[in-house]
């Protein structure tokens, strides 16, 4: 009985990480410039979106979690610093995924 209880919680976990493994690939197919992109400007601004998106649910129900509010803080500071990489080398890519994530207004 007790081995039971531990390995549906291992497998809760590993269906857990599933899905968070393809909703990041969906990002990545949806962002990537060519067909073996996984790691462009672009994909990873998208995948910190979701990333940021995804604590500050997390945050707004364990409002005491400042280890996870630490982490979204670092996040979104990787996130200013590759939007403004963006914008200096290569503008209409960087509009285009403003408009894409509606960061901004």
């Amino acid at each position: 009985m007790r081995h039971s209880k531990i390995d549906a919680h291992r497998l809760c976990k590993i269906f857990k990480n599933m899905t968070q493994t393809i909703e990041k690939n969906k990002i990545i197919e949806q962002f990537r410039t060519h067909e073996k992109d996984s790691g462009s400007c672009e994909v990873q601004i998208a995948i910190l979106s979701a990333r940021i998106a995804h604590l500050t649910e997390h945050l707004r129900t364990h409002k005491k979690d400042f280890h996870s509010r630490r982490g979204l803080l670092t996040m979104a500071n990787t996130r200013r610093k590759l939007l403004s990489y963006l914008k200096k080398n290569t503008l209409e890519k960087y509009n285009e995924i403003i408009k894409q994530l509606k960061l901004r207004k």
